[in-house]
């Protein structure tokens, strides 16, 4: 087989792929980390109990909806492209986050990490297919890979609360950041080069109403518990949550 096939060969597959586990351990991280600082948040942003989940739909509804997306993008225009691209936006929402005073601010933040994700995880997860020979090397890639993941959602909780503690709230979204930047720059080194992008198409409207739709109904059930199910916001978000579902499935 050749190193074309197997580039992790020739760039130290150990460090390649603690980089890449590193990618999916911030992943997995910011679903759980937020949880404990929500109480703090919302007593120093401004968020209700019922607005407050919100922070950690944001996350979840970005991820889940671009996730087929980002994979087309990795597809397309490079997966190490898209690694640094991640964690370049996984950088920026948390400074963000960290810095915001106003509801829409945080979870504007929230929604830009769960993009970050959406374009990370099919890269790292590519890279390390691609990056390991086919068999015992790969399973055992492969293994510590989904070990990061799973240990990033418990890990996210239990940091989480040492860092409100002792940091406040902020520390939740700025210990991100050294993770961000060096995970961006140690890709250059580590990761193999893509080549040209690639022409394409990309399924940009289904991508749109899917999330969009799945967004609408979320925040239907969810206003619908506060205002009322008569409420005329919550009639017309799941209206509209109809409308787009429809249109993504006739897409």
């Amino acid at each position: 087989m050749s190193s074309a096939q197997f580039p992790a060969r020739g760039r130290q597959p150990g460090w390649s792929l603690a980089l890449l586990t590193l990618g999916h351990l911030i992943i997995s991280l910011d679903f759980t980390i937020i949880y404990v600082a929500l109480s703090d948040i919302a007593a120093d942003v401004g968020f209700t109990p019922h607005t407050l989940q919100w922070v950690v739909t944001a996350y979840a509804v970005l991820y889940g909806g671009l996730l087929l997306f980002g994979g087309r993008l990795s597809d397309l225009m490079g997966r190490r492209r898209m690694f640094v691209l991640g964690m370049g936006l996984y950088g920026v929402a948390s400074v963000l986050g960290g810095l915001a005073t106003a509801p829409a601010v945080l979870l504007v933040a929230r929604a830009l990490q769960g993009m970050a994700g959406a374009v990370l995880f099919p890269a790292v997860l590519a890279l390390v297919n691609t990056s390991f020979a086919e068999g015992r090397e790969r399973n055992r890639a492969l293994t510590v890979w989904a070990m990061a993941g799973a240990g990033g959602l418990t890990a996210g909780s239990l940091a989480g609360g040492v860092l409100t503690q002792s940091l406040g709230w902020q520390a939740v979204f700025y210990v991100n950041v050294p993770l961000a930047v060096v995970g961006a720059v140690a890709a250059f080194a580590l990761l193999p080069a893509d080549g040209p992008v690639t022409r394409g198409s990309i399924d940009v409207p289904g991508t749109l109403t899917g999330t969009a739709g799945v967004t609408m109904l979320i925040f239907a059930v969810a206003h619908g518990s506060e205002a009322g199910w008569s409420d005329a916001e919550v009639i017309g978000a799941a209206v509209l949550a109809c409308l787009l579902l429809a249109s993504f499935l006739r897409l």
